[in-house]
């Protein structure tokens, strides 16, 4: 009987047995790591299409990102051209709120029919994407009424462009503050079928060659629209109100509450690294395959995406962050299975691609992506300046890694490895917390006496950039023994706080805190390494690895789901935001880690 044929075997006794006691089916009777996470990595196969699905643009309800009304699309760039864009704001109590401009031209907006912002002139708009927003030139303050609020533009064409785009300002501060958002669109106004409703925010009238008189402007303001009425338009043409545009994108198909395995983030790139090493672990080809496909998908598909997001102005369409948004979520983390497979295939069709995109992420690293002030740690603008992600541990530090074994100079190849490894000691004086030898999940800049929580996967992408980094630096590097010295006490603080299922907790040093797949799994990964490794004792960790490693298999089904992984999280001070985090089945935020963590576990065992 082949090894394959005895494995479906074998799982199929492991689901009836668990449906004959009424128990969740899992994979504790399978011994060899890699047999389980292939079955991850299957499922991952079956599951991910690597294509696009066509939708129409949906409109937001809340007013809490931008609105773009694109003249351009409807009516060209006539060089003297006037238009103009309607909408109501619903506002369940009277507010004010400052809102984010950029527009081409002359721009007038008039809120309840009150003249509130004027400014004339020929320019072109400027779009500059931020970490988790996009800039914006102009600000005005609207003070909206309770209740139903008229909101009216005039928009000048510039020849070149004519769009108006408008936001409430990007959330600053903790994640938890709660901010109350208006409801725009039409369905206050009377006499529009709810279709149009549906489609679109705004309405729109024009073009004209000159403004209209403030005879016809002043009742629009304030809400007097009449259907079925005409005007004159340019060379007298007859317009009346239409709406825009109604644009069809490409989204990403059947997402789930967390997202999908082909959104541009570092956890889908995580997944294709990861698919990467479990074909070198097992000798199968369509593991790497998947890698491939995820590599291609986006290099392929770039001009797509910067369609959608340059020439469609949808800044928020599906995977719109692979246009270098400056965050490493966004950069150089997702452009890990991109640089491995550089180094390890030296001849492949569009290798020219690769090495073009990779080329940009390791300018971006060295020179592009901020850092704290007087180190060399990478850091943030968001929710504050200079906050410091322990994430950007791993977010970062790996791409060094590999950056340091794939250039092709010699210079570069130990900045990179130095950079690396400076890093390790900066964020160690940034978010480690000498008392509990754990890391917080971040720093504060400008409120230091903050303290962030002590979040498993945070803590997990720490030691996991560590990981990395031990595998790679040389034991002279002047750096080495304190790298090395930190990953040890890091590893007795998380062994101290493992529990009695051999899962860790979502917040580590609360036991009455739900158990945790990610972060478990990327902790199982790194103490397998350090035993293999030698870097920390055997006798000690590896029945903690392997406790560990039996817990997470109680979280997997036969058919490859995970359960219990942790969701996407900001970083905070109260820890009520983290112990309120939903958990899903197969978020890849876990996902890659559990196969990263089996392939660890099978080198470990194996003696690998």
């Amino acid at each position: 009987m082949s090894k394959n044929i005895f494995l479906c075997l074998l799982i199929s006794l492991i689901s009836l047995s668990c449906k004959h006691k009424n128990e969740t089916p899992n994979v504790s009777g399978i011994d060899n790591p890699l047999d389980v996470v292939k079955l991850v990595g299957d499922k991952l196969i079956r599951d991910t299409p690597f294509k696009y699905r066509l939708v129409l643009a949906s409109p937001a309800r809340q007013f809490n990102f931008m609105q773009t009304i694109d003249f351009t699309r409807l009516f060209g760039t006539g060089e003297q051209g006037s238009a103009y864009a309607f909408t109501q704001l619903n506002s369940a109590e009277e507010m004010e709120q400052q809102i984010e401009l950029e527009h081409s031209g002359g721009c007038r907006i008039w809120l309840n029919g009150k003249l509130i912002y004027d400014l004339p002139g020929k320019r072109e708009a400027v779009f500059k994407r931020e970490e988790r927003s996009v800039k914006m030139s102009f600000r005005v303050l609207l003070k909206l009424n309770k209740g139903t609020n008229n909101l009216f533009i005039e928009s000048r064409s510039t020849g070149k462009q004519w769009i108006v785009s408008l936001q409430p300002p990007s959330l600053k501060g903790s994640v938890t503050e709660q901010r109350t958002y208006p409801v725009i669109g039409l369905a206050g106004i009377p006499d529009i079928n709810a279709k149009i409703v549906d489609l679109t925010n705004w309405l729109i009238l024009g073009p004209f060659d000159k403004p209209l008189d403030d005879a016809e402007l002043l009742p629009i303001s304030k809400g007097e629209i009449l259907f079925g009425k005409m005007f004159h338009g340019i060379n007298g043409q007859a317009v009346t109100w239409t709406i825009p545009k109604i644009e069809v994108l490409g989204d990403v198909i059947d997402p789930k509450e967390w997202g999908t395995n082909y959104n541009w983030n570092y956890h889908n790139g995580g997944v294709a690294w990861a698919m990467e090493l479990l074909s070198e672990a097992t000798g199968e080809k369509k593991y790497n395959d998947y890698a491939c496909n995820f590599c291609d998908f986006f290099l392929n598909g770039k001009d797509f995406i910067d369609f959608q997001v340059n020439t469609l102005h949808e800044y928020n369409s599906a995977n719109s962050p692979f246009l270098k948004t400056p965050l490493l979520d966004f950069t150089l983390a997702p452009s890990n299975p991109f640089i491995y497979r550089l180094r390890k295939e030296k001849a492949f069709q569009n290798r020219e691609l690769y090495v073009s995109f990779i080329d940009s992420m390791m300018h971006y690293a060295r020179y592009e992506q901020t850092r704290y002030p007087g180190l060399s740690a990478y850091t943030r603008t968001t929710p504050e300046k200079y906050t410091t992600w322990t994430d950007d541990m791993f977010m970062g530090i790996p791409f060094l890694v590999q950056a340091s074994q794939y250039s092709a100079d010699g210079e570069a190849r130990q900045f990179f490895l130095n950079d690396a490894a400076q890093q390790v000691i900066d964020y160690s004086k940034l978010t480690w917390d000498a008392d509990a030898n754990l890391f917080r999940h971040a720093a504060y800049s400008e409120k230091p006496e903050l303290k962030t929580i002590f979040w498993s996967r945070g803590n997990g992408w720490a030691i996991w950039a560590v990981s990395e980094l031990l595998s790679v630096l040389p034991e002279n590097h002047p750096l080495y023994e304190d790298v090395l010295e930190l990953f040890n006490r890091h590893v007795k603080s998380l062994a101290s706080l493992q529990g009695k299922s051999g899962l860790w907790h979502n917040v580590l040093v609360l036991p009455d805190s739900r158990e945790e797949v990610s972060g478990t799994a990327i902790f199982t990964l790194a103490m397998a390494r350090g035993v293999r490794n030698g870097w920390i004792d055997e006798a000690t960790y590896k029945p903690i690895v392997m406790k560990a490693w039996d817990g997470i298999k109680k979280q997997i089904e036969p058919d490859g789901t995970i359960h219990n992984i942790c969701y996407g999280t900001m970083c905070s001070d109260d820890v009520n935001y983290y112990l309120n985090r939903p958990f899903y089945d197969n978020d890849t935020h876990g996902v890659f880690a559990v196969l990263v963590a089996g392939i660890e576990v099978s080198k470990m065992t194996m003696g690998n």
